[in-house]
């Protein structure tokens, strides 16, 4: 199946509102000073297959190219931002490091620590990817990353526990989505997972509120218009509140983390202790990664978020992003040539097997196999538009502190209102 469809965020953006830096940008390879490279990697997966696809990679790539040596670093996902900006701020930065496009690359790029990769990745490469993809990495119509993966999102469930507790339709509407709530709860299971300790799985709920409450020019041109005068804003945040008093989430779910082990929401799925959640296409390699036996769910299944009545959102719009890797600035030119050689037809096959996701490569989506990932594709492809994931195109301090605001307002510390306060007090700090 192809892929194609445009993730929209205005994200060819100019890069302002950059991260403060102190020093000056030192990458591992030091540049191209002589013959024998080192080059450092920063990736997200900590266990077994997709840790297991950077060793092998890292390994391959060594064999096909003896003057360099493949240095990877494997950093927890929800520690990834905090890492990077403290490595751009001290000037000491990875080689090759995760980057996921949109304000949050924008800023990085600002601060003068990403390598301009235009003319730099093999034409074929690009091809296969699609300039769809591509756009999430350029900032002002320059290329500074490549993606690895494509990443809408919605509704993972167990048919199991549906079953169980006798729904036999998914939820095409809010109302429906409450009917399965009550039904769940009366089976005696836990409806929804939820990593509120990691606040951006909490937050994911008020982003799909706010595609649904708000017009396509709103959601995505907040890369350059951080404006949330339009009462969309405070619609979405109201809906949100008020689908949390249904109690749909397990308990304890403010300390829940969102992958890190079989107690984490994505582990609770895993484990049949819940019945859905919330996340992106990354969301069944994780999910693997935490059943007994660290193999795919073999019941796990995909529904888009559900229709809100009286919104001005379009229906099918959904929400999404890409994984990619960039260059620091001062890297060896075997950074880009990595690149290529990962998003390769076979590397990417490869990825899209370890990760149980999709791969960005177009020429790969064939290797993809979930069960789940088939219905979250076919949806994909028929959206009318796919959005950025909020934090993602509002860059790092304006996400951050959507995200916590998310978080507070349902730990019953804010209310919709003291949201989209935060939310816009931050974005005029810039």
């Amino acid at each position: 199946m192809k892929i194609r469809k445009v993730l929209t965020a205005a994200v060819a953006v100019a890069a302002v509102g950059a991260i403060a830096l102190t020093g000056c940008s030192g990458g591992s390879g030091g540049g191209d000073t002589g013959a024998k490279q080192t080059l450092t990697v920063w990736q997200n997966s900590t266990t077994g297959d997709g840790k297991q696809f950077w060793t092998d990679a890292a390994a391959a790539f060594q064999k096909a190219n003896p003057d360099v040596t493949v240095k990877v670093t494997s950093i927890q996902n929800e520690d990834m931002d905090g890492k990077l900006q403290t490595a751009v701020n001290s000037g000491d930065m990875p080689d090759v490091f995760m980057a996921r496009g949109g304000s949050k690359l924008a800023d990085v790029v600002a601060a003068g620590k990403v390598k301009d990769l235009t003319g730099k990745i093999d034409p074929d490469v690009k091809k296969a990817i699609g300039e769809a993809a591509l756009s999430a990495f350029t900032v002002d119509g320059k290329l500074y990353g490549v993606p690895m993966a494509v990443l809408p999102g919605g509704l993972f469930y167990s048919k199991d526990l549906f079953a169980k507790a006798g729904i036999t339709d998914t939820p095409k509407t809010m109302d429906d989505l409450e009917t399965a709530i009550t039904k769940l709860k009366a089976a005696g299971i836990a409806p929804i997972a939820l990593g509120g300790k990691d606040a951006w799985p909490a937050a994911h709920w008020y982003y799909f509120f706010a595609v649904r409450a708000c017009g396509k020019d709103l959601i995505t041109n907040l890369a350059t218009k951080k404006d949330f005068k339009d009462g969309c804003w405070l619609t979405a945040a109201n809906n949100l509140q008020k689908f949390a008093q249904v109690e749909p989430f397990n308990e304890g779910f403010l300390t829940t983390s969102a992958q890190q082990g079989a107690n984490s929401s994505a582990g609770l799925v895993a484990n049949h202790k819940a019945a859905m959640e919330l996340m992106g296409a990354w969301d069944p390699g994780v999910i693997a990664s935490l059943t007994p036996d660290q193999k795919p769910l073999a019941d796990l299944d995909w529904f888009p978020f559900p229709e809100v009545s009286g919104g001005k959102g379009e229906a099918g719009a959904m929400m999404g992003g890409l994984d990619g890797y960039s260059c620091s600035e001062k890297s060896p030119s075997s950074c880009e040539k990595f690149l290529d050689f990962v998003s390769s037809k076979e590397w990417q096959e490869k990825y899209a097997q370890a990760f149980q996701t999709i791969p960005a490569n177009q020429d790969a989506t064939g290797a993809v196999d979930n069960a789940s990932l088939k219905p979250l594709m076919a949806a994909y492809a028929k959206a009318p538009y796919v959005a950025l994931w909020l934090d993602t195109a509002l860059g790092q301090n304006v996400g951050n502190a959507l995200n916590t605001g998310v978080v507070e307002m349902l730990a019953g510390q804010g209310d919709p209102k003291t949201l989209l306060q935060k939310i816009t007090d931050a974005a005029a700090r810039g």
